[in-house]
């Protein structure tokens, strides 16, 4: 750690910069594979049948496009802009990231970075964490990055990003237990002592110690926990469709009959089990990799289950489909790098700019079905940036455990009933 730190933040953001434009390149590959209609543009696809000989120089971030462009006949005009775009905003991103997380130390409050910055011994050991923490945004803000425009081509988001965006931060969340957000944690020693500022890392119990029930190996109830959330993450992927108007004897039958056809049912209930295994014995080992692990869990759950309420809450008011499943399993996929608390203030962010627009678009006559996922994703980048203010302002509410849960479901009703009122005024309109 210390030879990194002994090179210029110059040099840092400008290697940071070009790793990013070269994931930037992989960023751009996803977005056109993955995509529901897969189209042969990335340099790294194999080529359409009527495009000329590609070049290795074509394969170079940014520069390449330039040299793509001959292949405008076929994919339309000034179509090379935007994947030039998305690798260097990618690069931008990425070193943004790291000038605010650590060289800023942007996503801890005043009081701990004047602490870190008065006590260099402090400092050296808070930046392993926070490299750790960088490694997981960039990640997680890749992932979102090729989500959100897949989103916005198809507005579908598919299970090809989100599902091993999961899995990898379950991996990352045990291979680097500092992952998470970072909070700070005040310890008052006997007068005159000073007081003592200590960093940490978020965790599901925060802004409460970690306790006793939740800790690893012999204590089950948080085997459980962990299995549990696991499993209905899994659950949630399930090909599933209830014929309700069959009458719920038949739809159930339709429905079993339908899982034991798919092919995706195996895959899914080998996941099912291999997790609970890897879950098993991270639990065994207990210590800081089990509550990073369990905090990512929860995280999973927490944020999947809200957007998955919502969904089914919008069915119910307003009569159809009002969000895609995808946004529940983008919203699990943050929640794992986030924790369950961030997700709750995602949650909340999200709407205020879908809202604006959908009601824009509705004015204007132009539909009203937007993609919902990059306004998640947004609310997770400002989430980011604005952590330090905000887990100030939220962490009186979480000191109270009965206030928060109180708190969802008295939103969650209002939500429907505003909800029904927008059906009953466009039914009118």
């Amino acid at each position: 750690m210390q030879e990194l730190l002994n090179i210029s933040i110059e040099i840092r953001l400008a290697v940071i910069f070009a790793v990013g434009c070269c994931l930037g390149s992989i960023c751009n590959l996803a977005i056109y594979r993955l995509a529901y209609r897969s189209r042969a543009i990335s340099p790294w696809s194999r080529p359409p049948k009527d495009a000329p000989p590609r070049r290795a120089s074509d394969r170079l971030p940014i520069v390449g496009w330039l040299g793509l462009r001959r292949e405008q006949p076929l994919h339309g005009p000034n179509f090379w802009i935007r994947p030039v775009l998305v690798e260097l905003g990618a690069g931008a991103l990425l070193a943004g990231l790291y000038w605010w997380e650590v060289v800023q130390l942007g996503l801890l409050p005043l009081g701990l970075q004047n602490h870190l910055h008065r006590v260099p011994q402090a400092l050296a050991l808070a930046l392993p964490a926070l490299h750790a923490e960088f490694l997981a945004h960039a990640l997680l803000s890749l992932l979102m990055l090729v989500a959100s425009l897949i989103d916005i081509d198809e507005t579908t988001i598919p299970d090809g990003v989100t599902i091993p965006g999961t899995l990898l931060g379950l991996v990352l969340a045990v291979a680097l237990p500092s992952m998470h957000l970072p909070e700070m944690q005040v310890l008052p020693s006997p007068p005159p002592g000073p007081t003592l500022v200590h960093f940490r890392t978020h965790s599901l119990a925060s802004p409460l110690d970690w306790p006793d029930a939740l800790a690893g190996a012999p204590h089950r109830e948080s085997l459980i926990l962990g299995i549990g959330c696991f499993g209905l993450w899994c659950f949630g992927l399930l090909p599933r469709r209830w014929m309700g108007r069959h009458g719920w004897r038949r739809a159930a039958g339709l429905l079993i009959s339908r899982l034991a056809r798919e092919r995706f049912t195996i895959w899914i209930s080998a996941l099912a089990f291999l997790g609970s295994v890897a879950i098993l014995l991270v639990w065994g080992v207990a210590g800081s990799r089990w509550q990073s692990l369990l905090t990512s869990l929860v995280g999973l759950a927490v944020g999947g289950g809200l957007i998955w309420t919502v969904r089914i809450l919008g069915r119910f008011a307003l009569r159809k489909e009002a969000m895609g499943f995808g946004d529940v399993t983008l919203m699990a996929m943050i929640g794992v790098f986030m924790g369950w608390q961030a997700s709750l203030a995602i949650f909340f962010l999200a709407p205020f700019a879908g809202i604006l627009l959908g009601i824009a678009q509705w004015i204007s006559g132009r539909g009203n079905e937007i993609p919902y996922g990059p306004f998640l994703c947004l609310a997770t980048l400002a989430t980011l940036v604005f952590w330090a203010d905000l887990w100030e302002w939220m962490r009186p509410f979480f000191e109270l455990p009965w206030l928060v849960p109180s708190a969802m479901l008295f939103c969650l009703a209002v939500l429907t009933l505003l909800l029904s009122m927008w059906r009953w005024i466009a039914a009118r309109s």
